[in-house]
């Protein structure tokens, strides 16, 4: 039986404790967070503590919590047998090379408590210090993935930088258009299927491939007249996004 540890309370920490009870030879004996509030959802579960000195023993102790705090919390791990690991696509592993074993566990999808997920099919990147300690981390990782993938500190920050792009960049982009709906009194869900075609489409042709729109062909008088029912914040984003496409495909202005 895997013993994991997870340090955080966040959406990934509790996507991962849900995953990690679910199969059969992973158990999670502990959660830790400062705050004993946001433990309010595994408390009635598992074993919770406040006190990072309280830790029990375990095979893995994940971090799952921001960025800027994981040195802080990885400094006060010195001693622990277990593997180290944070969840991070922007940090670099580096940041645990105090400790004497340890790596990189990050799951690339976008967690909300509210939205279940199916971690079978999420890309688990990892990392690790050594060779006996990356194959450890992968036993972790394919008992709850089936897409397993060896990625170094450098690729990993570009991964997360290319998310960034396809999931938060596009995401901000159906709140756009959702915007412009809601102040023309047209319902949201009319685009739905389009966004859904949008990402099926995707899968079989290359983005590039896929790109439709006036700006790939290059029609002025409908864009010209999209921009007249824009506030000046939208015109700026329609305008940056219309340019790159046509600068991308070769057209001119």
């Amino acid at each position: 039986m895997i013993k994991v540890v997870l340090l955080g309370a966040g959406n990934l920490a509790y996507h991962l404790f849900r995953v990690f009870e679910a199969t059969k030879n992973i158990k999670v004996i502990q959660v830790f967070n400062h705050h004993e509030e946001k433990l309010a959802n595994f408390k009635s579960e598992v074993a919770i503590t406040t006190i990072i000195n309280k830790l029990e023993k375990a095979d893995f102790y994940i971090i799952s919590i921001k960025d800027d705090a994981i040195a802080e919390i990885a400094s006060q791990l010195k001693g622990k047998k277990g593997i180290v690991l944070h969840t991070s696509g922007a940090v670099s592993m580096n940041v645990l090379e105090n400790l004497n074993n340890y790596g990189v566990f990050y799951p690339l999808q976008s967690f909300s408590k509210d939205k279940a997920v199916n971690f079978a099919e999420i890309p688990i990147n990892i990392e690790a210090n050594s060779s006996e300690n990356l194959e450890k981390l992968k036993s972790l990782a394919l008992s709850v993935s089936n897409s397993v993938y060896e990625i170094s500190s450098e690729q990993r920050k570009i991964l997360h930088l290319a998310a960034v792009f396809a999931n938060n960049f596009s995401n901000f982009m159906f709140t756009t258009a959702a915007e412009i709906c809601e102040e023309h009194h047209i319902p949201f869900e009319i685009l739905q299927p389009l966004i859904q075609e949008t990402f099926q489409k995707i899968k079989t042709v290359s983005p590039k491939e896929a790109q439709t729109g006036p700006a790939i062909r290059n029609d002025e008088k409908t864009m010209q007249t999209h921009l007249q029912y824009l506030d000046e914040d939208h015109k700026k984003l329609y305008k940056t996004i219309s340019e790159a496409i046509i600068k991308t495909y070769g057209q001119k202005l």
